[in-house]
């Protein structure tokens, strides 16, 4: 018998020397000329394209891109050119509009200054403030006093929801 002790506690620990049966086992030995070869290599299936393939095809997207912006950036440089052209031809007819809707609102307001200012001694209805000849373009205030205060801020701030 053999004892011996085990590390990790102090309880002996005992082993019986035992005898093997007397049969002779067969071992197994490899065939006669040896195992064929093992194939132990890494053997994956190619797939997708190259890397210089797409690389390629990369730049390839990239000029058509290219010059698909370039085409779309003449296109669009003449479509604001013939827009110009068309504010240019339309800014006279334009003008003229606003002049007539000028003139008109200052007809309205000399006939209302009239009006109120009848009883006047010495008031001269149209009498111009400026000491001068030309022609002064009239500011909003002018033009939209005697109208109501709505009218006035449609003209400078456009529609608004909350007036």
């Amino acid at each position: 018998l053999i004892t011996s002790f085990c590390q990790s506690s102090s309880f002996p620990i005992i082993w019986s020397t035992a005898k093997m049966a007397g049969s002779k086992v067969k071992q197994d030995m490899p065939p006669s000329g040896g195992y064929a070869p093992f194939d132990y290599k890494r053997n994956l299936p190619k797939r997708g394209l190259s890397g210089y393939s797409m690389f390629g095809i990369g730049i390839g997207i990239m000029v058509f891109g290219y010059w698909r912006l370039f085409k779309w950036n003449r296109e669009r440089r003449r479509l604001q050119i013939e827009e110009l052209e068309a504010r240019i031809a339309l800014m006279p007819l334009l003008q003229a509009e606003h002049d007539r809707r000028t003139l008109r609102m200052l007809r309205e307001n000399l006939e209302e200054e009239a009006v109120i200012m009848k009883d006047v001694p010495g008031w001269k209805v149209g009498e111009s403030v400026f000491h001068t000849d030309r022609w002064v373009t009239p500011l909003s205030e002018e033009l939209f006093n005697l109208r109501p205060r709505e009218d006035l801020l449609h003209k400078r701030f456009g529609f608004l929801w909350y007036v």
